[in-house]
């Protein structure tokens, strides 16, 4: 399904001016457990870019050949991946945004844009 969402966005034009990302908040064990399933693995896990000029069929970073560890120099993180998102979107992460209650928040305080996708 995923696939033909950006094939289709591409095939519209509508690709290079929306970011299409996905995440999910934790990996699966590399290994089947005891009970023939997988468990939350944090170590390694997958998230994805399309559109709006990221350069396509690329993968950046890598893990073990069971997919259980990461083995690149940089492993990226879930603050790089908001970073880069809101990079790709024109907004400043550094500066706060406030509540109701004229309370601070900032987007991003660790995060690095993933140069890769630029």
């Amino acid at each position: 399904a995923l696939s033909a969402l950006i094939e289709d966005m591409d095939q519209r034009g509508l690709l290079e001016d929306t970011l299409v990302c996905f995440v999910t908040e934790f990996g699966r064990t590399p290994k089947i457990n005891s009970r023939q399933g997988r468990d939350h693995w944090t170590h390694a896990f997958s998230f994805g870019f399309a559109g709006a000029g990221v350069p396509g069929g690329q993968v950046v970073g890598s893990t073990d050949k069971d997919g259980g560890y990461i083995t690149s120099p940089q492993a990226f993180t879930i603050e790089d991946y908001a970073a880069t998102i809101y990079e790709k979107l024109g907004i400043d992460r550094h500066k706060p945004i406030y509540t109701p209650a004229d309370r601070p928040i900032l987007l991003s305080r660790q995060g690095q844009p993933i140069g890769e996708l630029f």
